[in-house]
Parts: C-alpha cells; structure tokens; sequence
C-alpha cells in the first residue's frame, strides 16, 4: 500500500515545538510544553449532532508520536474518516490499539510496583479498582470514558463508602492521566470536571470514633501480653503505659531516652500538636525498655527490617489476633483518660498534659509555662500500678 502524503515529515515530527501541527484532513500532531508528541484526528461525525444541534465534531486520541509513526497515524485517520463519513462515531467503532481502562490499570499497577510503600499497599490500589471501576468501565477503551463512566464507578458509593470512593477517585484519575500522557486520549480528566461540576453530594467529614477497652479490664488484658515476647507486644505494653499515640511510640528512638533522668522526650515535629512532650518513665516503663534492648537498633521497636519501626498495622493485628478486634490501639488513650476521671480523681489539666492536650484559651497557655511533669509522673507511676496488677480493687481507687 502506498504511503499516503501530508504536510508533515518525519523531521518535522521529531522537531515542531509545542502547539497543534496539521497534517491535512483532520490530522495532528500535539507538542505539549514538556516536549511529549501524540496524534489526534478530528472528524465530523454524518447525521450526528451535539447537545446544540450542530454537527458532531468529535478528536480522538490515535496514539504517541514516539510508538506511532506518521505513516499509521496516517493510516488510523483514514480509517476514523471513512467510518465517520458513514456516519459511525469511530469512538465505538474503531479497530484500533486504545487498551480498555482495565488494561492499561493492570500495566500502570505493573509499572509502579517499584514505588509502592509495600506489597500489600499496592495490592489495596489495584483491589479498589478491580471492585468498584472494572464491573463497569473495565472493557471501555480509555478514550471513552467521560463524566458519565466516572459517576457510574463514583455515585453508588459516594455517600455510604465515602473515603473509598474518595480513593476510587484518585485512581482512576491517575489511570486516565496516564492515557493522556500515552497519546490515548486527550482534553480534561474527566474525574476532575466532575469535581469541579459539584454533580456529587458534599459529604461532611465523619469524626473518627476510637473504640476504647472499659479501663476496669485493661488489667487483665495486659496480663494477657505479658505472655508474649514479640515486640508488638511489647508496644502494645508501652503504649498503653505511656497512653501516647501509636505514632509517636512507633517512631521512638534511643536518643530520644534519657535513662538516667527516666525520661523519654518526644521531639515537636513527631507531635501532633507540633509541641514537644515529656514523657515520664516509670518502673514498669523502663522494663520493657530493657527488654527490646538487645536488638540494638536505633529505633526502640524495630520492625522486622534492619533499622526500621514497626509497621503502624502491627499493635492493632495484634488485638486481632487476641480476639480483641472490637478495640483500637488508640482507644487505650482514652481508657487512660476515663480512668483518670473516675479512679484517680486526677485534675482535668494534669491528665489532659499526660495526653499532650492543650487546654484552655491561648493567652491561659501562654501563662501555663510548666507541662506538669512531676505531677504527671505520680499520675502515670498509679496507672500503670493499675495496669500491671489484675486486683484493681487493692490499688486504694
């Protein structure tokens, strides 16, 4: 078949700065500022109109410059012509190599494998789309998909399964970007226009609600990890000792522990409230200290890769595991806190700085200089007698 001519070469292909280059008869090469080239072909679809009654001039997406040549882009706008020409919208009609959305999400989980957190991350990426967009986009080629395929994936899920569907979202975003990128297709991702169109119900953020474990069985529970040598476990004990957050506990590190002053001092930029905290160590505390020292790592609760924390999923698969699910590791926080009302008959600002709360108004901290550090300690010295002793009752509360 002989080659069929244009206004185009193959020099000027590899050299034409950015904007929209015409071939003829509906053909061009698009350079974007960044330098990527791709194909577009532009046809007037017989006896189709657009929502204003004029007829339907629709571009489409022929592919990359870079795995596309002339000639076959060329070739797959003749074909995209004749097809309009007879009045079929070559969007549905078109034998060419546009992967489906279900395609192209495979290879662009493939191609990010390297970059994902960990395994299990990135099977959580994939298992979304594989729930919630492949039933009903997955054979779609990705330059069919519109704002009306994204809300079939978003809509059914948008109010009850909020967060997912905030992910879903982002994914298939991320998926038809690459399609862009790749030549595929072309204008705005349509998951963007259908934010910006407001078309979704806002959703009000829900509070997130810790489940806590009732302080009077706290007791018993710990007796229960005691028996347990695994440095989970050993978190988990010191967590709830310390009632502090599974992060700033994960990311605890030796430097971070003056022994000598039974002190462990938690830098502001690991604190939520980016406000350093104190943490007094009691005799129970530095036990378990004692016990992770062996693994000489300059995190205090290496996980299982040199030199790195525990994974922030390991306490609470550990509740699972002790058939605790129903509780959160954060919960013990407030365990802490009912119990400091209850038993302890504890001063609101005293338990309230045990947890690295701020009270009051700015100008009253201002003035609230000291962080009740010893005052604190004789606080946290009675927990975690509570804590270590399954016979509540003979602690005096």
């Amino acid at each position: 078949m002989a080659a069929l001519g244009g206004k185009l070469t193959k020099k000027l292909v590899e050299n034409l700065g950015p904007g929209r280059h015409g071939d003829g008869a509906g053909l061009y090469l698009v350079v974007d500022p960044s330098g990527a080239r791709r194909w577009i072909v532009r046809v007037t679809v017989k006896g189709q109109k657009n929502k204003k009654g004029a007829p339907l001039r629709t571009d489409f997406g022929l592919g990359g410059a870079d795995v596309v040549s002339l000639n076959q882009a060329r070739e797959r706008a003749l074909e995209y012509r004749r097809m309009a020409k007879a009045g079929l919208n070559p969007r549905y009609n078109a034998n060419h190599d546009v992967p489906t959305f279900e395609e192209l999400a495979g290879q662009v989980h493939i191609d990010r494998l390297p970059t994902w957190k960990d395994a299990k991350h990135g099977a959580q990426w994939l298992n979304t789309l594989r729930d919630y967009a492949f039933p009903k986009i997955g054979r779609i080629p990705v330059d069919a998909i519109g704002q009306p395929e994204v809300l079939m994936c978003l809509s059914p899920i948008w109010t009850d399964k909020h967060e997912t569907a905030r992910r879903l979202a982002q994914r298939i975003k991320t998926v038809l970007d690459v399609a862009r990128s790749r030549g595929f297709r072309h204008g705005e991702n349509p998951v963007t226009a259908v934010k910006e169109a407001g078309v979704l119900p806002k959703v009000k953020a829900r509070a997130e609600h810790h489940e806590a474990m009732p302080w009077r069985d706290v007791p018993g529970f710990y007796a229960e990890i005691e028996g347990r040598s695994a440095t989970a476990a050993k978190a988990l004990q010191f967590t709830i000792l310390t009632a502090c957050r599974t992060s700033e506990v994960l990311g605890m590190t030796w430097e971070e522990v003056d022994e000598d002053a039974r002190l462990w001092t938690i830098p502001a930029a690991r604190m939520q409230g980016g406000v350093q905290h104190r943490v007094p160590l009691t005799d129970e505390m530095m036990r378990i200290l004692e016990t992770v020292k062996p693994l000489a790592s300059s995190y205090v609760f290496e996980g299982q890769k040199r030199q790195r924390p525990l994974s922030n999923m390991s306490m609470l698969m550990l509740l699972r595991r002790m058939g605790r699910g129903d509780y959160t590791v954060h919960g013990f926080r407030s365990s802490f806190r009912d119990w400091t009302a209850e038993a302890a008959g504890a001063r609101r600002e005293v338990a309230e700085a045990a947890l690295a709360h701020q009270v009051g108004s700015d100008v009253e901290r201002a003035y609230a200089r000291s962080d009740l550090l010893e005052r604190r300690r004789e606080l946290m010295e009675k927990w975690n007698l509570v804590c270590v002793d399954t016979a509540v009752q003979r602690m005096g509360f």
